[in-house]
């Protein structure tokens, strides 16, 4: 019995080291298969494997890989497992096969409801959740095991403590692993992000200047030009459009100053009243030629230091993308509020606009990309830079169509 427990751990961990060893870099689609795939043979081989107990009884770890794809998938993910799931015990047989489809269904309808509650909590929460829904789940089979027995003897009692210990022991090694490597991925992208913000940082403060002097020179002299009277309309029209360019160069010059280290006159010690107040303000003209209702709320005591202009530019930014986000849906409401949260002040931008895609998502703050037809994706990845630079984290929320959620978190400092 023994060995055959160890054999069904290592049947657990076969998809894990697989996909932490050949897959973890490849694209979020493709991880999707993969995972499925991975479990799905995890569930075979603990089905064609299982633990035979010394009184006779068999039992086996199949819906551990079937909970974690449930409950962190969702239906989508469950889906091809419950499939595969019932197939491959339709094609063993025996006795039990009917029970096993009827008691495979409710667990498939109920499980992957969870996705929702499940996906939002952090890393311990996850673990004891998942431990929590194999413990019910083996409890459900329990008491319908229980109709088969005239009475509840030592057996039964044997069958019930074998089986719970070995299903809600190897869900939380299992979950315990996974959310390691999770968080270790995030730790890893994170390190990688700062990075890239530190290099463009250092680039930009010893480019950009060397830069704006000829912008400068330039746009002057073609102004000058622009008032001569011997140059023709068409000249003067090709001066203005120069004129144009160097002012959009010049813009994206500013935008890289603005990844320079905080300057020591701008530091601040403060709530983010006035910054929030301030860009807040600056951009209601702009919300209101596109149909956009701002709603404020602020609501936080707690201070911490940073670079006014660089907060104030980032909060601009984000403002700024919202209502942007809104402009082809006909206006809708950007919400503005910031609060308060166990020592970390919160900065929640929210809009209702056109959503973003996942993969949208993952690629915001890198240099270049923009979601927006003629977006540099410097504004993002300003914003990115700032909050780093305060040790702030910023997390999104958005769904295609429905709007995007920014959650700002910064930490306070005494």
């Amino acid at each position: 019995m023994f060995e055959t427990l160890l054999l069904n751990f290592l049947f657990l961990l076969f998809p894990v080291l697989i996909f932490l060893i050949f897959f973890e870099h490849r694209p979020h689609s493709y991880n999707k298969i993969i995972l499925i795939l991975l479990s799905a043979a995890t569930m075979i081989l603990c089905i064609t494997v299982p633990i035979k107990l010394s009184i006779g009884f068999i039992i086996d770890l199949r819906y551990i890989p079937f909970i974690i794809m449930a409950l962190y998938g969702g239906y989508k993910y469950a889906f091809p497992l419950y499939i595969v799931l019932n197939i491959y015990r339709t094609y063993i047989g025996g006795e039990g096969t009917l029970n096993s489809l009827i008691f495979s269904t409710v667990v498939f309808l109920i499980i992957p409801l969870l996705n929702r509650k499940f996906v939002p909590l952090n890393s311990k929460s996850r673990v004891l959740f998942a431990g929590a829904v194999c413990f019910f789940n083996v409890a459900f089979y329990l008491i319908t095991l229980s109709i088969f027995f005239e009475k509840l003897n030592r057996d039964f009692w044997y069958i019930t403590i074998s089986t719970i210990t070995t299903n809600v022991g190897a869900m939380l090694v299992i979950m315990v692993l996974i959310e390691k490597i999770i968080t270790n991925m995030k730790n890893r992208e994170q390190f990688i992000h700062s990075e890239r913000l530190n290099v463009v940082s250092e680039l930009s403060a010893s480019v950009s200047h060397e830069i704006r002097n000829p912008l400068t020179v330039t746009s002057g002299f073609l102004q000058l030009l622009k008032k001569s009277k011997t140059i023709t309309q068409e000249e003067r029209k090709y001066i203005e459009l120069s004129l144009q360019e160097l002012n959009r160069a010049e813009k994206i010059v500013s935008n890289y100053l603005s990844f320079a280290k905080p300057q020591s006159e701008n530091m601040v010690y403060s709530n983010f009243f006035a910054e929030t107040e301030y860009a807040k303000d600056l951009i209601i003209p702009y919300a209101s030629m596109h149909q956009v209702e701002v709603q404020f709320h602020f609501n936080n005591t707690l201070n911490t230091r940073y670079d006014q202009n660089q907060i104030q530019q980032c909060l601009i930014n984000l403002y700024k993308n919202g209502i942007e986000a809104m402009k082809d849906t006909g206006g809708g409401t950007l919400l503005i509020d910031v609060s308060e949260i166990k020592h970390h002040i919160i900065i929640k931008i929210q809009d209702t606009g056109i959503g973003m895609t996942r993969e949208q998502i993952s690629r915001l703050g890198k240099p270049y990309y923009s979601t927006k037809e003629k977006g540099t994706g410097l504004g993002m990845l300003m914003v990115y830079s700032t909050i780093n630079k305060v040790n702030g984290t910023i997390e999104i929320d958005s769904q295609k169509g429905k709007g995007t959620t920014f959650l700002l978190k910064i930490p306070s400092q005494s």
